[in-house]
C-alpha cells in the first residue's frame, strides 16, 4: 500500500506541471486562464498563442501522462517494499488517475489547471499504445462530422472504456476501474462544452480543422 500512495502523489505533483501555466510563466507571467476559452489545454493554447505554443503544451501534457504510466508506476522505489502483486497491479491505475487530476487541479498553480486529455493519452500511451487506436479513430471521427473538440474528447475517453471492456486486456480490471474513472473526470471537466452545447453557444471547429483552418462560434 505504501508504494501505491507514494507512486500516486510522485504522479499528482508530475501532473501538475501543467504545460501551459509554466510556458505562459516562462514567458512574463501570462496566465491562458484568463484568456480565450480559459482552459488551460492545447487547444486553447493554440488559438490564443498559436501552433508552436501549443505543440510546446501538447508535447508537455503527454510526456507526463506517459512517465507516470511508463515509468513511475513500474519504478523500484529505494527504501520501499514492492507491494505484493495483486495490489501492485493497481499501480499503473493509481499513477494513471493521479497525473490526471494534477494536471486538472494542479498544486503549483492554484489548484486550477486543464481538462485531462492529453495527459490521459500519455498515460494510455505508457500503458498499452494500441488502446490508442479506438480513441483517435473516434476523436477524428466525432470532430469532422460535428466539429466539436469538446464532444470529441469525451467520446474518445467513452471508446477506451468500451474497448478494456470487451478486449482482452491485462490486468482486466484494474484498467477498466482506470477507464471508467477516466470518462467520469473527462466528462466532469467538460461540463462546461456540455452545457454550451445544449444551449448551442458552443464553438465549432471546421470539418477539417486539423489542416489549418477554423472559424468561430456556430
Amino acid at each position: 500500500m505504501t508504494e501505491l500512495i507514494v507512486k500516486a502523489g510522485l504522479s499528482y505533483l508530475l501532473g501538475s506541471i501543467v504545460g501551459s501555466l509554466l510556458i505562459g510563466r516562462l514567458k512574463g507571467g501570462v496566465d491562458i486562464r484568463a484568456l480565450g476559452s480559459g482552459n488551460a489545454g492545447a487547444t486553447n493554447a493554440l488559438r490564443t498563442f498559436g501552433r508552436a505554443i501549443a505543440f510546446w503544451v501538447l508535447v508537455i501534457d503527454l510526456a507526463k501522462g506517459f512517465v507516470a504510466t511508463r515509468l513511475i508506476a513500474p519504478a523500484l522505489l529505494p527504501g520501499i517494499a514492492p507491494a505484493p502483486p495483486a495490489l501492485g497491479a493497481w499501480c499503473v491505475t493509481a499513477c494513471a488517475l493521479a497525473v490526471m487530476l494534477g494536471h486538472v487541479y494542479p498544486l503549483w498553480f492554484g489548484l486550477r489547471g486543464g481538462k485531462g486529455v492529453a495527459t490521459l493519452v500519455g498515460a494510455v500511451l505508457g500503458i498499452d499504445p494500441w488502446l490508442l487506436a479506438p480513441m483517435v479513430l473516434t476523436w477524428l471521427a466525432a470532430v469532422v462530422l460535428f466539429g466539436f473538440v469538446g464532444l470529441a474528447s469525451m467520446l474518445a475517453t467513452l471508446a477506451l472504456a468500451v474497448e478494456i471492456a470487451i478486449g482482452n486486456f491485462a490486468p482486466r480490471l484494474p484498467l477498466l476501474a482506470f477507464a471508467v474513472a477516466a470518462t467520469a473526470l473527462i466528462l466532469y471537466t467538460h461540463r462546461s462544452n456540455i452545457a454550451r452545447m445544449r444551449a448551442g453557444t458552443e464553438s465549432r471547429a471546421r470539418r477539417l480543422w486539423l489542416f489549418g483552418a477554423r472559424r468561430g462560434p456556430a
